[in-house]
This record gives C-alpha cells, structure tokens and sequence, in this order.
C-alpha cells in the first residue's frame, strides 16, 4: 500500500476527509502530517487517528529550500510515495519538486485556470469569483509544479453560484465537494489509475 503525507496549514477538514475515506475503505498508509505551524486543527485531527504530526516553519530556517531539505529527509526515512496538499498555504519551492516529480498534488477552490495564482487562497477566492460575475465555480485537483496553481489538472467539480452567494456560503458549498474529491483523486493516485502524459492526465478504470 502507496505511502502518503498530508501538508496543511489550517483546521484540517480536507485532511479529516482523507482519513474517513480511507478508514472506510482503505487505499493509502498516511505515514505524515506536515503542519506549517503549531496548534492548528490538524495536528489534533492526526492525534486523533494515531497519525504523526511535525511541525516545520519557515521562521526556524534561514530560507524556504532548506526548510523543504529537511521536509524531502523526513518523507524518505518514512517512504513516503505521494505528497498531498491540503490547506497549505506555502508556494513549494523547485527542490522540493523535483524531489517528488509528479508526486505531489493540490486542492484549489476554483476552476483553474480561473482565480488561481499568488493570493488567490481562502475566502479571496470566492470573494473575486463572486465579484466577476461567474454562474459556475468550483474546485480543482491537481499536480504541483514550480508554479502556482499551474500544474497538470486530474479531476475539476463544478458547483453553481448563486444570486444571494457570500463568499462564506460559497466556500461552504465549494467544500462539500472537497471533501469528496480530494480523496477521490488521492485514491486514483495511490492505486495507479491515474497517467500523466504533459499536461494530459488520464484516469483508468
């Protein structure tokens, strides 16, 4: 069974999501939980499930690259295979990348290419969808590059937004998906069913 690390930043619901899904029908070991502070819900969430937690934060290294050296010596002691990225909020720089080449996957709550890149995280993302005027937003699962939000898209979810929308109430709505696809696509990666050709990505029966 694939080996995976969990990376956030926050409450830990899409984390919370990947756990329930794979105790009810397993399809991963999640070996890690990298939390980019202290305290956070996720490191409780981890706690809960028997999972280990590390914090690692910027401010303790003198630059992000070593920071992520550090992270790439952990994940290898412990095997991991796949990195998943959910609810962080740090841009991964290139060493890390290239240490996990099409390993490593992310949720953003848009339709990419749509309100993606430097910024466009939490709340700002439905406050600018919102403000554009679009009928349909949503999320999307995908790998990580050297850029943000630019890598190869595996799945999307489509989710109305309505007239009366605040970007609180469409968040929530975004979310429920989330919780569903994350662990959706985590699920394809670990079991081999998804193949990245360029930017193609092909999921197998």
């Amino acid at each position: 069974m694939k080996k995976i690390a969990v990376f956030a930043s926050g409450s830990g619901s899409d984390f919370q999501s990947i756990i329930d899904a794979n105790e009810r029908d397993p399809f991963c070991e999640i070996a890690l939980l990298i939390a980019s502070r202290p305290g956070i819900g996720a490191i409780a969430r981890a706690e809960k499930h028997g999972i280990e937690a590390v914090v690692r934060s910027k401010k303790e290294y003198p630059s992000v690259e070593e920071m992520f050296e550090d992270i790439v010596g952990l994940l290898r002691a412990r095997g991991v295979d796949y990195v998943v990225l959910a609810g962080y909020l740090s841009m991964i720089p290139e060493n890390f990348v290239r240490a996990f080449p099409d390993r490593i996957i992310n949720i953003h709550p848009s339709l990419i290419p749509s309100f993606c890149g430097k910024g466009n995280y939490g709340l700002n993302v439905h406050r600018a969808a919102i403000e554009y005027g679009v009928k349909i937003s949503g999320l999307t699962v995908h790998f990580v590059d050297e850029h943000y939000d630019s890598g190869a898209i595996i799945l999307q979810r489509a989710v109305e937004v309505r007239d009366d929308d605040t970007p609180e109430s469409l968040q929530a709505r975004i979310l429920e998906e989330e919780h569903k696809a994350l662990p959706e696509a985590v699920r394809l990666l670990t079991t081999g069913r998804i193949v990245k050709t360029g930017r193609k990505v092909t999921i197998l029966p």
